[in-house]
């Protein structure tokens, strides 16, 4: 039987595993996995080579101020309002090579094909290259959606700094941006956001379903916690005599993973980076900090379960004569994704008679803060085993392929008169 498909996209699989291979190069690490941090020579080649490519494809590119491209095919009708569609060109250190990237180029695809099949839309299409959604090199997440969607709006950046002690604003300023010279981030005129992106879960090949139409996404907090102890001979200190900072950060991480399992089954929490001064083998540790990553669906759960972990370290500061602090440095809402274009994918699943599920999304996307700018959609395509921000991750090429088509029709039906005429 024939798959129903106005858009009817013969996309050949060797194209678009050729633009996931190219896009990988841009790397720091070659040849193991994909790192790509915010404002690095590779982040800055690969928004380069990808605003190339949309110029060929017959997009007009520009940049705003915080370094998002843009790829921008104006309506014919109805210029000044968007339909806006992409993900994110930055990644984890030693990631994958189709978190973020898959979005942009199934977007490109998307809409360079509907260029050349039905000309310029009634309603302008902008494929966007988000310029850092995953929080990797300084201690912020969504900067391109967050600046796009007013989020960063009056936020000072003038202390936030990487690992090496580079500011987010010097590493902007080096890149090009922030500088003044290209468009402002903060847009009102964006019709609806939608965003094609793996699951980087098992949810979907478990059910066996090809696509994930997300009604929800996640809230999720980031903390760093601090622990100051004292630093003293490995020897020769009785152990009650301690001011150990390394073993309270274990019992504090202990406690964390016993309460959130007791809590409720949707709540997660990850110690993910961990820090020692002095960091050698025969010194007690003075100090230590460490992240802490937690995540729910309801905002009231994620309120009420950090508020009792902060009380329980007050408790545990003053038994082992350590000082506890922490700072918050993410605080992203839950968000529900728009219930009519989530009815516009299913129907056109349905159509295309390509198998889907209503889903949550337990990983935080740029959707969520669009989700609370204007109508938003995330769609998700299954990933092998379920792996993601790893070598390892992959997706078929089937599937792939299918969420493009999918896609394709959707932004079709969004932008182009009903029955457009072939160009």
């Amino acid at each position: 039987m024939k798959v129903y498909s106005r858009t009817s996209f013969p996309l050949p699989v060797e194209q678009l595993n050729a633009m996931v291979e190219w896009l990988s190069g841009f790397t720091e690490n070659k040849g193991s996995g994909v790192t790509r941090l915010l404002y690095s020579e590779e982040w800055l080649e690969a928004q380069e080579a990808l605003k190339r490519k949309m110029e060929e494809g017959g997009l007009d590119t520009y940049y705003d101020d915080t370094g998002n491209l843009f790829g921008r095919l104006e309506g014919t009708i109805d210029a000044d309002s968007t339909v806006l569609t992409g993900s994110h060109i930055d990644s984890v250190v030693n990631g994958g090579k189709y978190d973020g990237a898959y979005g942009i180029i199934a977007s490109f695809l998307a809409v360079e094909h509907l260029y050349r099949k039905y000309g310029r839309p009634s309603k302008t299409i902008e494929v966007v290259s988000l310029c850092e959604e995953e929080g990797s090199r300084f201690p912020l997440t969504f900067w391109g959606s967050g600046n796009i969607t007013g989020v960063y709006k009056d936020k000072d950046i003038t202390h936030i700094a990487d690992k090496s002690g580079v500011s987010l604003k010097e590493a902007m300023n080096k890149a090009g941006f922030g500088r003044g010279i290209h468009r402002l981030p903060y847009r009102e005129n964006i019709e609806a956001f939608i965003e094609l992106h793996i699951e980087q879960g098992s949810v979907l090949e478990k059910s066996c379903n090809s696509l994930g139409v997300v009604t929800h996404i996640v809230g999720q907090r980031r903390y760093t916690v601090s622990i100051k102890g004292k630093s003293n001979h490995a020897g020769t200190t009785p152990m009650q005599d301690r001011h150990d900072a390394m073993t309270t950060a274990a019992e504090l991480i202990t406690y964390i993973t016993a309460k959130v399992q007791k809590a409720d089954p949707h709540l997660v929490a990850t110690v993910g980076k961990l820090d020692a001064t002095p960091n050698v083998p025969n010194v007690i540790a003075e100090e230590v900090s460490f992240t802490l990553d937690i995540r729910h669906y309801d905002e009231g759960m994620l309120e009420k379960v950090c508020a009792e972990i902060f009380q329980h370290f007050e408790v545990v500061s003053q038994e082992k004569k350590v000082n506890i602090s922490f700072s918050q440095w993410t605080d992203v809402k839950p968000v529900e994704m728009d219930a009519f274009l989530q009815e516009k994918a299913i129907g056109v699943s349905t159509r295309q008679q390509l198998s889907f599920q209503k889903m949550l999304s337990g990983a935080g996307h740029d959707a969520q803060l669009f989700g609370t700018h204007c109508p938003t959609s995330l769609i998700f395509v299954p990933s092998v085993n379920g792996v993601s921000h790893s070598p390892e991750e992959y997706t078929k090429a089937e599937d792939l392929t299918q969420g493009v088509q999918m896609l394709t029709e959707l932004l079709y039906e969004m932008a182009y008169d009903k029955g457009g005429e072939e160009k």
